[in-house]
C-alpha cells in the first residue's frame, strides 16, 4: 500500500508565509508653523507609510528561528524562577537596567548619580528626570498587565502620560494619541529629508485597535510576538514624542501578559542600544516586510540579557555577606543592621526616606548611615549637606556592570 505523504508541521507551513510589507501613501503637505529653510516652507507633497493590519496575521518562523526563541525563552524563564531570596531586589535593578538602556538608545543621556538624584526628586538634568519617567512609565504597564492579563490602549497611553508628563514641550500631548503627522530624522521644521513618515494621524486609532488585538494573542511564540508588536508600534508611531521607550516596554508587557516573566523584567534594551544603527535598520526590514532578523535579533538579545541578569542574580546574593565583614560586628534589631538588610531593595536611600520606614531617632539614623559610608558601604551620590541621598556601592556598580556586560556580549 502506498504511505500517505507527510503533513507539514506547523512550523514548516508558518516558514513560507509572506509578511506584508508597509504601504507607501503620497500627500499634499502644507507647513503648519513658520521657521525653518526655503525648502522647508516650499515643501509641498510627502510619502507617508501605511502599516498592514496584522491582528490576524499567522508568523513565519522557520525550523531555526523556533530553536533561538526556545533557548532564549530558557534563559528567560531560568531567570524569572532561579534567583533566590533576590528576586525582589533583582526585579527593581532589572526594571531600572531596562529604563536606562531604553532611554540611551532615545540619545537621552544621564549618569547614574544623576539618575539616583532625580529618582530622589533633587534637582538634576533633564535627561536624568527623564530616565526616571521612563522607569515609572515601564513599571505602570508591566503591573497593569500582570493585574489584568491584557494588553490595552488605556494601559499605553497611561505609561505615555507618565513618560511625559514633566516635558516642557510634550506635556499638553502626554497619554494622547497623536492627531497630527509626526516624522522621524531630517528637519525640524517638516518631514523634509525625513528617515520615516508614520501613517496619517486619522490612521493611527484604527491601527492601534488592530495591534491591541495582535498582543492579545496567545497562538504565536511570545517572543515573535513582541518583536512584531514593537516593531509594529514604532510604525504607526502613535505619539507625538516618547515612541521608542512606549514601544520598548511594551516588549517587556507582552512577555509578562504570555507568563514569560512574572517578577523580572528582561533588560534586552542593554543589548539593542550596543548596535542602536542596526537596531533601527532592522526596523526598516520589518517594514519592507522582513519580520525575521528581528525577530532573531530578540531572541538573541533577550537570551544574552537573561543570562547576564542571572550572573547579577548570583552576585547580589554575596553582596550582603561582603557588607557584613565591611562592617563588623552588628547588634541584632538595630539601625544598622535593619538598614544593611533593606539596602538590596532600595540601594539609593535618604535620610528622610529612612525616617518614614524606621520608627527611630534622626540621631540614630544618621549613625547608622555614617558609620556604613565610614567603611564603603554607602557612598554619598549629591555634595549637599540637606537632603542628602546615598547609594549602595556595590549594587550600583553591579548595576553599571550589568549593562556593560550585556553590551559587550551583543557585540
Amino acid at each position: 500500500m502506498a504511505s500517505q505523504p507527510r503533513r507539514k508541521t506547523h512550523r514548516e507551513v508558518n516558514a513560507k508565509i509572506e509578511w506584508p510589507a508597509c504601504g507607501r501613501k503620497t500627500q499634499a503637505w502644507r507647513q503648519a508653523t513658520r521657521g525653518g529653510t526655503r525648502d522647508d516652507r516650499m515643501l509641498q507633497e510627502i510619502t507617508v507609510a501605511i502599516p498592514p493590519f496584522i491582528a490576524d496575521r499567522l508568523v513565519p518562523i522557520d525550523a531555526e528561528l523556533a530553536t533561538d526563541m526556545e533557548l532564549a525563552m530558557r534563559e528567560i524563564a531560568a531567570l524569572d524562577t532561579a534567583t533566590g531570596g533576590m528576586l525582589d531586589a533583582l526585579g527593581v535593578l532589572l526594571l531600572r537596567t531596562e529604563s536606562v538602556a531604553s532611554s540611551k538608545i532615545e540619545n537621552v543621556q544621564a549618569s547614574l548619580e544623576d539618575y539616583a538624584r532625580a529618582l530622589h526628586g533633587i534637582k538634576t538634568n533633564k535627561s536624568a528626570v527623564s530616565m526616571v519617567a521612563a522607569t515609572q512609565a515601564l513599571k505602570i504597564m508591566i503591573d497593569d498587565v500582570g493585574r489584568t492579563k491584557r494588553i490595552e490602549i488605556e494601559t499605553i497611553t497611561s505609561s505615555h502620560a507618565t513618560l511625559m508628563a514633566d516635558s516642557e514641550n510634550e506635556r499638553e500631548h502626554a497619554g494622547r494619541l497623536r492627531n497630527v503627522q509626526n516624522w522621524v530624522g531630517g528637519s525640524d521644521y517638516s518631514p523634509r529629508g525625513a528617515l520615516y513618515i508614520p501613517p496619517p494621524p486619522e490612521t493611527v486609532r484604527g491601527l492601534m485597535a488592530d495591534l491591541i488585538l495582535f498582543s492579545n494573542r496567545d497562538d504565536i511564540p511570545v517572543l515573535a510576538q513582541a518583536a512584531i508588536a514593537h516593531a509594529q508600534f514604532e510604525s504607526i508611531h502613535p505619539f507625538t514624542d516618547g515612541n521608542g521607550r512606549i514601544g520598548r516596554a511594551l516588549i517587556n508587557a507582552i512577555l509578562r501578559r504570555r507568563g514569560a516573566t512574572g517578577r523580572v523584567v528582561v533588560p534586552l534594551a542593554s543589548a539593542l542600544v550596543a548596535h542602536r544603527d542596526r537596531y533601527f535598520d532592522l526596523l526598516a526590514d520589518y517594514r519592507d516586510g522582513d519580520p525575521r532578523s528581528l525577530i532573531a535579533s530578540f531572541a538573541k538579545s533577550s537570551r544574552i540579557a537573561a543570562a547576564e541578569s542571572r550572573l547579577t542574580a548570583s552576585r547580589l546574593n554575596e553582596i550582603p555577606k561582603e557588607w557584613r565583614d565591611l562592617v563588623g560586628r552588628v547588634r541584632t534589631e538595630s539601625i544598622t543592621d535593619r538598614l544593611l538588610a533593606l539596602l538590596l531593595q532600595k540601594p539609593i536611600i535618604s535620610a528622610e526616606e529612612l525616617l518614614s520606614i524606621f520608627d527611630a531617632p534622626v540621631s540614630s539614623i544618621y549613625t547608622a548611615i555614617d558609620r556604613l559610608q565610614s567603611v564603603g558601604v554607602l557612598r554619598p551620590l549629591t555634595d549637599r549637606k540637606r537632603n542628602q541621598v546615598w547609594g549602595a556601592g556595590l549594587v550600583l556598580d553591579e548595576l553599571d556592570d550589568l549593562g556593560m556586560r550585556i553590551a559587550k556580549a551583543a557585540r
